[in-house]
């Protein structure tokens, strides 16, 4: 009986590698393993990669302040016509305590204080925001206008959770309770 290609094919793919094949895997696997520039994949690994890491609650202090000097311009336009003038809204409207939050929660997001609250409450806004101004023009945000509103409403939702970051007046008084227990 004649084999064919795939017949070929399959028992050259099967057969097993060489002893001298082996003992070089061995032998790579062993370097790899006592090896502190290799992750657990073998893949190599610099010093900065593996040390990046900690710079992550320093970088979610900057995008909340970033995000609530963003914010707060949206609401320095709409209630005092600063930076942009925008039409000033009647007292105690919609568009008027929208405004109001986004100034009070802007400055207490800026300085990092009841950052969890207000966060969770802009977040909230801005969702509230999207669906009845935004949706009802149409299915895409990119053809709503609705893609700063999703998000601003994703990132406070992030920051609500990850907390304020260690550059806040929350972590300021937490370590200072600390301390004093």
């Amino acid at each position: 009986m004649k084999a064919g290609r795939f017949q070929v094919f399959v028992k050259c793919a099967c057969a097993r590698p060489s002893l001298y094949a082996r003992r070089v895997q061995q032998e790579t696997r062993i370097k790899v393993a006592q090896s502190d520039h290799y992750g657990a994949r073998g893949y190599p690994q610099t010093a900065q990669r593996r040390d990046i890491g900690r710079y992550a609650p320093h970088v979610l202090s900057i995008v909340r302040i970033v995000v609530a000097l963003l914010f707060l311009e949206h609401g320095l336009s709409r209630l005092f016509g600063f930076p942009s003038p925008l039409p000033t809204p009647q007292l105690f409207t919609l568009y008027w305590f929208a405004g109001a939050i986004e100034i009070v929660g802007g400055v207490l997001l800026l300085f990092g204080q009841f950052t969890r609250t207000a966060a969770f409450i802009m977040s909230g806004e801005m969702a509230v925001a999207y669906f009845l101004s935004h949706a009802p023009l149409g299915f895409y945000p990119i053809i709503n206008r609705g893609d700063a509103a999703i998000l601003y409403c994703f990132v406070f939702l992030y920051i609500a959770v990850a907390g304020p970051g260690p550059w806040s007046l929350d972590a300021v008084l937490k370590r200072r309770s600390v301390r004093r227990a």
